[in-house]
């Protein structure tokens, strides 16, 4: 197969590199939010960053297009052979230095095998969960030897990666997913106007999950404990944020379970910190799950978090610190935890207290952006290495931070 060769310049002698981010698309959802506050915040003085959607942009892209250049619509039906030629095309004429595909699916196949046949010096690969959707194939994984390096979210993401999808653990970074400790913090007065537009009583107690309406998410078992919760405490509400094609179905089930008149479906939202500040618990109920931002949001909100003990949920939520951790599909167990978190609001406090200097010890959104940055400099760098080049990121951060 025809592969171009290129030339390489020392960073210093040429610049930032020009880095595509590709995606299928751009909708309301965790890993979509990272990238967007990714693509804020990178040093524009060693990255410049660019999004290239395969389908269309969808509501998150628009929104990074208010930050970086933004293509889409590279694909345009499934069976659609002539990707890899347009691929080719936008690479060769944004002279792209870096790929990064996001997630697993066409983006990583086609994104990856493009940037190998254009001589794109750093190919990396980032994904956000364990088993489906981001189960990598047999086709992907033959594109392994040409991958410099996948990106895990979590320590034991990067464990199922390396054991359960055999990437080469030399190959495997992990860059834990970071949270804007600023936008997502406590806003009590912000919660109560959430609460009283949703016809909410000030005083009853809130359980809230913030996810797509999609499958691995299994709010089926998020409206069970709900139901079971509400025998107990009729005076509780529950709230779901985040849209998807399992809306419809759900809606259903909350009547047939008898809490459609305390659960509110509110959709995708703009104002997640206020509707987060609005809950006395948070819970995710997925199938499967790496490190989810949804979790460390909630957190660094101050709102204890009731979740399944899936992927590397337990490295962010504390079993009896910060929040609780059943297993999954247990409803008993995540209502049992939610009537006790709604008994004692002590505790929830000092749980909200723990998970907000968790989030800030351990998932700030700059230790995610300088871990890309390193990542993608230090790459490059090993392909055309020389001392000269392996100081320019130090270089430089040592020149921002006295300009700061």
């Amino acid at each position: 197969m025809f592969k171009k060769e290129r030339t390489l310049t020392q960073r210093l002698d040429r610049g930032p590199l020009r880095t595509m981010f590709v995606i299928t698309s751009m909708p309301i959802g965790g890993a979509e939010t990272l990238l967007v506050n990714l693509l804020k915040r990178l040093d524009r003085g060693l990255i410049l960053p660019e999004l290239c959607c395969l389908k269309e942009m969808g509501p998150l892209g628009e929104v990074a297009a208010n930050e970086v250049v933004v293509h889409s619509g590279v694909i345009r039906t499934k069976y659609d052979h002539r990707i890899l030629r347009r691929m080719r095309k936008l690479i060769d004429e944004q002279r792209i230095d870096a790929i990064v595909t996001v997630g697993a699916g066409d983006k990583m196949f086609w994104g990856r095998l493009a940037a190998w046949m254009e001589g794109v010096p750093v190919i990396l690969s980032a994904l956000h969960s364990t088993g489906w959707p981001d189960g990598v194939g047999r086709l992907n994984r033959m594109l392994t030897p040409i991958t410099d390096g996948f990106i895990a979210v979590a320590s034991a993401h990067r464990r199922y990666m390396i054991d359960r999808e055999r990437f080469p653990s030399e190959k495997v970074t992990l860059i834990p997913n970071g949270v804007d400790t600023y936008r997502f913090r406590s806003l009590p007065d912000s919660g109560l106007a959430v609460k009283t537009k949703l016809g909410i009583p000030p005083a009853a107690p809130v359980c809230g999950i913030v996810a797509a309406l999609r499958p691995e998410k299994n709010h089926t078992l998020f409206l069970r404990a709900a139901a079971l919760t509400a025998k107990q405490r009729p005076d509780a509400h529950f709230i779901i944020v985040g849209d998807g094609p399992e809306r419809a179905k759900l809606e259903r089930l909350a009547i047939e379970a008898g809490v459609a008149s305390s659960t509110h479906f509110v959709g995708s939202r703009s104002d997640v910190p206020q509707v987060l500040s609005s809950f006395d618990v948070f819970s995710l109920t997925s199938h499967n799950e790496a490190n989810p931002v949804s979790i460390l949001e909630a957190l660094a909100c101050e709102i204890p978090v009731v979740s399944t003990d899936v992927g590397s949920v337990a490295e962010s939520v504390a079993d009896g610190s910060t929040g609780y951790l059943v297993k999954p599909g247990d409803a008993n167990a995540l209502a049992n935890h939610w009537i006790k978190l709604f008994a004692d609001p002590g505790l929830v406090r000092t749980f909200g207290s723990a998970g907000r200097a968790t989030v800030e010890a351990n998932w700030s959104l700059d230790t995610m952006v300088k871990g890309y940055e390193r990542l993608i400099c230090d790459t490059y760098d090993h392909k055309c290495p020389s001392a000269h080049s392996a100081t320019a990121i130090s270089m430089h951060e040592t020149s921002r931070t006295v300009k700061n």
